[in-house]
């Protein structure tokens, strides 16, 4: 059985996230205390800061031993995770780990971080010798599914999160924002989430100021830039050409004329300014100023207000697709399951063939006569072959299952045209001459 077990941001507060969190040089260790319970035989470990989900193959179906194993590792009782995690099962699994690695679980809907995320987890699984067959294709179909909605929907083209937003939009503004220089006036969670899509996008520098300076230099180390304090902004708005703030400050941070004395230095040189704090931290008549392009939190609302719209409407095409895939994917494993039993049964028949094979070949190796020999080996072959078969028809037949007796008539007897031909043409050289009944 495929079995999903997780606890995500929708499921579980940010505390109970933090408390059953893998960190990185922990997960090798998980991977090998989960596969030596009994009933586990694959599994991958997902951690984020907004989930952490274990995918596994299970024998049998205590799926609580999962939950009891995760509390253990993590030194918490169960009764504390219990009402924050989910399960799924088979087909639901693995719609489940299409949705994730396609975004559409995500806190911001459509976000790409989470497929590289799940392609880390499942690289994990294979160096720690914890993937088998199973998940691997799994994992394998998801990540293309993945590539499919990214390719066909177009779900993670446009920004839905503010600070995405904001970036991207400045690339709007700019030929290449490569060369360009930001300013970033706070040091918050937005603010932060703006330095790292800067990065990302390989902006030239970046300058971050900040009423706490050391607050300043701790974002400014993560991403390579420079810190500087408050009243330093007036000699930063000259070089810079991206100025984004957001602060928690009850008046404006950013007046006209401050500007406006940093604009007769740059020479005509555009400066967009984005203002996403609230209060505001740059006053209003900046956006008078010629060459300047001041944007508001209330633009941007406006402009993921639209992109969030686009991105549902992809994300129902992106479920749509997926559910033709669980469908595909449902009807492969059927197809395997089937491939092994095939292996089985066929092995089976090859160890009689090999038995009687060697009878065979004794009794020519004592002399006796080839056509007896040959004559022996194919009766021993079909009594064998079909000895298990009859037997069990029989069993069926006696215990009234209509539906095994049904199955045999389909599995066992051929039915094909070319069968019944061969029975209707066989009267055409019966040497008697009769007339077929």
């Amino acid at each position: 059985m495929l079995l999903t077990l997780g606890i995500n941001h929708k499921s579980a507060t940010l505390e109970v996230r933090e408390q059953v969190a893998f960190s990185t040089s922990q997960l090798e260790l998980a991977l090998e205390s989960l596969c030596a319970l009994d009933e586990v035989e694959e599994a991958v470990i997902l951690s984020t800061c907004n989930r952490t989900e274990i995918y596994c193959r299970l024998e049998g179906a205590d799926h609580r031993r999962l939950l009891e194993w995760l509390g253990d590792f993590h030194r918490l009782p169960v009764e504390a995770l219990s009402h924050g995690a989910y399960w799924y099962r088979d087909g639901e699994a693995a719609r489940h780990l299409m949705r994730v690695a396609c975004g559409l679980d995500s806190l911001v809907l459509g976000e790409p971080q989470i497929l590289g995320q799940l392609k880390s987890a499942y690289q994990q699984g294979r160096a720690c010798d914890s993937l088998g067959s199973e998940l691997e294709r799994l994992f394998q179909h998801s990540f293309a599914v993945a590539k499919q909605v990214r390719t066909e929907t177009g779900i993670g083209e446009n920004p839905v999160s503010v600070a995405y937003a904001a970036v991207n939009l400045a690339g709007r503004i700019f030929d290449d924002i490569r060369h360009s220089r930001a300013l970033l006036i706070g040091a918050g969670e937005t603010i932060e989430l703006v330095a790292r899509h800067l990065r990302e996008v390989g902006i030239q520098g970046i300058i971050v100021a900040n009423r706490t300076r050391e607050r300043a230099q701790a974002l400014a180390d993560d991403t390579g830039g420079v810190a500087i304090d408050l009243d330093e902004l007036e000699s930063a708005l000259v070089c810079a050409d991206i100025v984004i703030s957001s602060t928690g400050s009850e008046r404006p941070i950013l007046g006209k004329g401050v500007v406006e004395s940093a604009l007769r230095t740059r020479k005509h040189r555009p400066l967009f300014m984005v203002d996403i704090a609230v209060p505001r931290d740059i006053e209003p008549q900046v956006g008078t100023l010629n060459d300047v392009f001041l944007y508001t939190i209330d633009d941007l609302n406006e402009v993921i207000s639209e992109n969030r719209r686009s991105r549902e409407s992809a994300a129902s095409h992106a479920e749509e697709m997926i559910v033709a895939n669980v469908t595909a994917w449902q009807h492969e494993r059927r197809v395997r399951g089937a491939g092994d039993l095939i292996r089985r049964h066929r092995h089976q028949a090859e160890r009689l063939r090999a038995e009687a094979e060697s009878e065979a070949l004794s009794a020519l190796a004592r002399g006796q006569d080839p056509h007896k020999v040959i004559h022996k080996l194919t009766q021993q072959l079909t009594n064998r072959l079909l000895h298990g078969t009859t037997s069990r028809i029989r069993e069926a037949s006696g215990a009234e299952r209509a539906d095994l007796i049904q199955a045999a008539e389909e599995l066992l007897i051929d039915h094909s045209p070319s069968q019944r031909d061969s029975v209707t043409d066989s009267s055409q050289h019966d040497p008697l001459n009769r007339e077929p009944l």
